[in-house]
């Protein structure tokens, strides 16, 4: 850790030294005619910045007291938090089903971090279900993607991406189990409601592709120590 000492003016007495220590100094005397001001740097969580906000009550006068890190982020950096794209499809949009489906999210703890109604350009379809191409069927899915507006939304979460894959329900609405929102809310795959990402790595190419910079938002949920150990 690294002591720098800030004068209010005048020409300091001594210059700023280093602390090889891992604990800080408590005291530190300095001979001057003006009273110092002790500002620290972190430098070794190199997982933070020096400036991050998630350090707080540090002490300015010549006691030291130890940093302390909101737990939430500090949880983050350790689990595997994950993204995952969501999106309400246009017979969700039209039937009036995007709060019921928002608020079962919520309800599991997951955070929103983007949100959106959008109407989808067919050069995006086409990008988002590039994967489905070649099935006879891919004329059709880009209509109805495209049909009317969808509602974008980018979640976080511990393990978001299964725990979302097993909230949406099986693909077959037919075929997924009561509880689900498909289970619950449709009856043919070819009106199924809602999508969700299949995997971590498609959960961030797909909300970089449905959001510009700056629509999505970080921030810290209050209700994050009641719902992690």
């Amino acid at each position: 850790m690294e002591a720098v000492t800030v004068f209010g003016g005048g020409r300091p007495c001594l210059s700023s030294s280093s602390i090889r220590s891992s604990q800080p100094e408590r005291t530190c005397s300095l001979s001057c005619s003006h009273k110092p001001i002790i500002r620290t740097q972190y430098r070794h969580l190199a997982a933070f910045s020096s400036n991050s906000h998630l350090f707080s009550n540090i002490s300015s006068r010549k006691t030291l007291t130890k940093p302390h890190i909101f737990l939430p982020h500090l949880v983050a950096s350790l689990e595997n938090v994950e993204e995952s794209y969501i999106m309400i499809k246009p017979d969700g949009v039209q039937r009036g089903l995007v709060g019921e489906i928002i608020s079962r999210f919520e309800k599991k703890g997951f955070k929103l971090i983007g949100l959106k109604l959008f109407q989808c350009p067919k050069e995006l379809a086409e990008e988002h279900y590039k994967d489905l191409s070649a099935k006879p069927f891919f004329p059709t899915l880009i209509d109805y993607i495209t049909s009317g507006p969808v509602v974008c939304m980018a979640w976080e979460g511990v393990g978001v991406v299964a725990s979302a894959r097993k909230l949406i329900g099986s693909t077959n609405p037919l075929q997924a189990e009561p509880g689900t929102i498909r289970g619950d809310l449709a009856v043919q795959t070819g009106r199924n409601v809602v999508h969700g990402s299949d995997s971590p790595e498609n959960g961030k190419r797909e909300i970089a592709l449905w959001f510009n910079e700056g629509e999505v938002i970080q921030w810290t949920s209050t209700l994050a120590p009641w719902l992690r150990e």
